[in-house]
């Protein structure tokens, strides 16, 4: 089994900046692909951003693309989302999964998950 614990989420203003983390525990050989999705009241479930574990793979959601930047920590079992230039619609709670192989943007193929950040951005 793989336990997955966000931090990092709160209350930021309208461009500012933030930075999510997501630390992983237990069965970390099966953390190849980690990703970061958001769901907002009353909307799907969205991707946002994947790496793989050495980092030479990453994708983004084209809402994020240019502001956003994943990145990940192998001695610490760690993914990073920095979040810059923030924007009220990306206001949501941050989960985070992980996989034993690239699933890339779907999340129902993703196999563990953490309980989530909650991010506000405030206009």
């Amino acid at each position: 089994q793989v336990q997955l614990v966000e931090s990092g989420g709160g209350l930021v203003q309208a461009g500012g900046s933030l930075r999510l983390s997501c630390a992983a525990s237990g069965r970390t050989s099966s953390t190849y692909a980690m990703a970061w999705f958001r769901q907002a009241p009353g909307k799907e479930r969205e991707f946002v951003a994947t790496i793989n574990r050495s980092g030479t793979m990453r994708s983004y959601a084209d809402s994020v693309k240019g502001r956003f930047t994943i990145s990940s920590d192998n001695t610490k079992n760690t993914v990073y989302l920095e979040m810059n230039s923030v924007k009220p619609e990306d206001t949501a709670v941050y989960l985070c999964t992980a996989s034993p192989v690239w699933r890339g943007s779907s999340w129902s193929q993703y196999d563990y998950w953490g309980q989530g950040t909650q991010v506000t951005v405030s206009s």
